[in-house]
Formats: structure tokens, C-alpha cells, sequence
């Protein structure tokens, strides 16, 4: 592949999207971002990844997270700034390697509101991967031995907090399609369809 081109993947929990997005990696014989973000991130900053980890779960236990927007921009705080070590400067630590592996590779990132840090770039494909409830319920079922009133009460909490998380950042709304380039139904679709209409959708796009 001559042109560097990013796949982002958002998806709802239990629709697979995850999968699909390491089965398209694979297939198209590029590399897969997800957690390894916080990693390199570390790296880059100077700051321990324990901090990125816990980063999300500070944001879920204030009332800030939900009444509150802090959009990124763009900017760095430098580290003699008492606030380097926030939340907001470790999520702009982890855009700065989106927008970097962005510029030097062809990769798939899930999550991270990384569509929305990549708005900007021509070679970049947004995707939403979404499902019915019952069919998330399904396949969390295969991960999950809880009972099915625990595991539906852990799939909405997680998909609000995705749906928070994206809309702090980004100030948009997450399951609003015009967000996205292409949106996908895994259930009805499967995973390798999902896979092969990305694909195909690649081609058409970027010939």
C-alpha cells in the first residue's frame, strides 16, 4: 500500500468492532492500535502509563465528565505547568500520537475519539460499528459470565461512559452518524462482511 491510510473504528460494546478492526488490520497487513496508545504515549511525555489507565476512571467519578465539555485543540501543557499531569493533558499526549502515526503510517485506531483528532486528514476513514441490544448482549455473553440482568446493566454503563467520554472532548454527539464516514450493522453484516465492505469502501475512496 503506497498511501498511508487510517482506519478509525468506534463501535458500541458487544458489536464486535474491536474484532473487526484487528481482522482488518490483519488482512490489509497493517498494524492495530488500541491500548498500546497509552504506551506510547508514556513514552513520548515522560509520564508513568499508570496515569493514562487510571485517566478514564477519574473522569467517570466527577460530575465535571458529565456536565461539562473540555474539547481538544490541539495544545500540549508543557511540563513545568502544574497542569501536565491532568486529564485533559494526557488525552492531548495520546492525540499526538494519533496524529503522528496518522502521518507515518497505514493503521487501524480504535477508539479514542481518534475520527474526531483526525477530522483534518484526507487519508483517514471514520467507521461506527453499531448492533441491535440483544445481539451486543449475545456476544458479550461469550466474554462475560455474569447473569444477563449484570451484563446488560455493565454493557449500558460501558457505552455511556463511550458516549460521554467522546462528547467531552469532542463536543459531539458519539452515535451521530454524520460523525462518521461509514457506519456498519455487525449483526447483519457479520464480521468478515464488516471487514470486506471497509475494504471495499478504501478502494472506492482512495482508488
Amino acid at each position: 500500500m503506497k498511501e498511508k491510510i487510517v482506519i478509525t473504528i468506534a463501535r458500541q460494546y458487544g458489536s464486535g468492532g474491536r474484532t473487526i478492526g484487528n481482522m482488518l488490520a490483519e488482512k490489509m497487513g497493517i498494524h492495530f492500535y488500541d491500548k498500546e496508545l497509552m504506551k506510547l504515549a508514556s513514552e513520548d511525555s515522560g509520564i508513568n502509563e499508570a496515569l493514562f489507565a487510571n485517566a478514564d476512571e477519574k473522569l467517570k467519578s466527577t460530575r465535571l465528565f458529565k456536565v461539562a465539555h473540555s474539547i481538544y485543540r490541539g495544545e500540549l501543557i508543557p511540563p513545568e505547568s502544574d497542569d501536565f499531569i491532568s486529564t485533559q493533558n494526557l488525552f492531548n499526549y495520546q492525540a499526538k500520537i494519533i496524529k503522528q502515526l496518522a502521518r507515518e503510517e497505514s493503521c487501524v485506531i480504535v477508539g479514542r475519539c481518534a475520527d474526531f483528532i483526525l477530522k483534518d486528514y484526507d487519508n483517514v476513514l471514520s467507521v461506527f460499528i453499531h448492533a441491535p441490544h440483544e445481539y451486543c448482549m449475545e456476544q458479550a455473553a461469550k466474554k462475560h459470565s455474569m447473569p444477563s440482568k449484570e451484563l446488560e446493566k455493565f454493557i449500558l454503563k460501558t457505552d455511556k461512559h463511550r458516549a460521554e467520554y467522546y462528547e467531552y472532548y469532542t463536543g459531539r454527539e458519539w452515535t451521530d452518524a454524520r460523525n462518521y464516514d461509514l457506519c456498519l450493522n455487525s449483526s447483519k453484516l457479520g464480521f468478515d462482511r464488516c471487514v470486506d465492505e471497509i475494504i471495499t469502501y478504501i478502494n472506492v475512496r482512495f482508488k
